[in-house]
């Protein structure tokens, strides 16, 4: 697979890998540690002659961006950053506000040549070793992945991570890595490709790993691989991140996932803080070609979605005959105000102009409950 990006005219460029290696290179472990807690500095504040004189060109310029394309939103984050001068923000908590955005701007920025690319973030252990059953089925994983166009993201460490680069190649990886003082070399396969990006923040990390996936794929880890699995099936449950299949794969003959799901279906589904319908999320595999079926089927007719003020829509590749239209409604009545209808894009959508072709299915969906969702998903992917 060969994926490849033209480069554009250059910018000084401060939060991307000339900063990325500063960071590296600091050393200063407070400057690359996560800021937790708040901070005690003291407030400092302007003048009110100082602060009128700022906010007056500051008026100026926002004028002038109202004329430009999205100037309007860069306007808005101008005003908002006029506002922490006139809110006394201390100067611990104005570092952390901006090397957050420095941080998600850049990776936007790698990430944008790719946006029509499917990808996968696979998670799971640093410490895991290359002869291990564990990595070889990640080996495996990102290899057959590639071989279907897809893109890897991984956290450009050691282990499962490194396994699923080696398994995917360089140019289709993404290589998300976070500063840390132990445990976190990046891997031989991503290390100095333009694709991978160090934070500095787990949050924007995270951010950027969930934003950027259309599927995540779990190996066998530790408290960060739990942590991460358990917010991507969060941020699904509860509709703050669209629907996408959510793998757990095990080594051949392995029960890790399977001794997971059972913590889950006793605790969780048992004393009822999940639905019955939350456990069909993820789909449980020893079995690399099922956990690679699972994932692509789940876009072989959906597309994507988008909501429309009150309503859901569904962008597929092929739209439902009658008799298949009329059994989702049958069928998904408890998930709807009215009933499901196709047609085509809506007004909304015309910011999309490349999505204008796929017939869509438009729907009152109550925006509660995702897992079925997901069902009513599946089912469209059997048309």
């Amino acid at each position: 697979m060969k994926v490849s990006a033209k480069a554009g005219g250059r910018l000084p460029d401060p939060a991307g890998r000339e900063y990325d290696a500063a960071m590296r290179r600091n050393p200063d472990l407070a400057e690359n540690q996560e800021q937790a807690t708040e901070t005690a500095q003291e407030r400092h504040a302007l003048s009110a002659a100082q602060l009128a004189d700022v906010s007056r060109q500051a008026s100026e310029l926002m004028e002038r961006l109202a004329a430009v394309p999205q100037g309007d939103l860069v306007a808005e984050m101008i005003e908002t950053s006029l506002k922490l001068l006139r809110d006394r923000t201390n100067r611990g908590d104005l570092k952390l506000i901006n090397k957050s955005i420095k941080e998600i701007r850049y990776a936007l920025k790698v990430f944008a040549p790719y946006q029509h690319t499917r990808k996968v973030s696979i998670f799971g252990s640093a410490r895991t070793p290359e002869n291990d059953p564990d990595y070889e089925q990640a080996v495996r994983f990102g290899r057959k992945m590639a071989q279907h166009g897809w893109m890897v993201i991984t956290g450009a460490g050691g282990g499962i991570m490194a396994a699923g680069h080696g398994g995917a190649g360089a140019d289709p990886s993404f290589g998300l890595a976070i500063r840390l003082p132990f445990e976190q070399a990046t891997n031989v396969h991503i290390a100095n490709d333009p694709k991978l990006i160090n934070f500095k923040y787990f949050f924007t990390r995270k951010l950027m790993f969930l934003r950027s996936s259309h599927a995540i794929a779990l190996f066998p880890g530790g408290f960060g691989t739990m942590d991460e699995g358990f917010e991507a099936l969060t941020l699904v449950q509860t509709g703050k991140a669209p629907p996408m299949p959510i793998v757990l794969v095990d080594r051949p003959g392995g029960n890790f996932w399977k001794g997971w799901m059972a913590y889950v279906k006793r605790h969780l589904l048992g004393r009822k803080f999940i639905n019955e319908e939350d456990v069909h999320l993820v789909r449980i595999t020893d079995d690399v070609d099922e956990a690679v079926e699972h994932t692509v089927r789940f876009y072989s007719n959906y597309h994507s979605l988008r909501y429309a003020r009150d309503e859901l829509v569904l962008r597929v590749q092929r739209g439902p005959t009658p008799a298949q239209l009329q059994r989702l409604n049958d069928d998904f009545a408890d998930l709807v105000e009215g009933r499901i209808r196709a047609g085509g894009p809506l007004a909304v959508e015309k910011d999309e102009p490349s999505l204008a072709h796929l017939p869509r299915l438009v729907m009152k969906f109550n925006r509660r409950d995702f897992a079925r969702l997901r069902a009513l998903i599946d089912r469209v992917n059997d048309f």
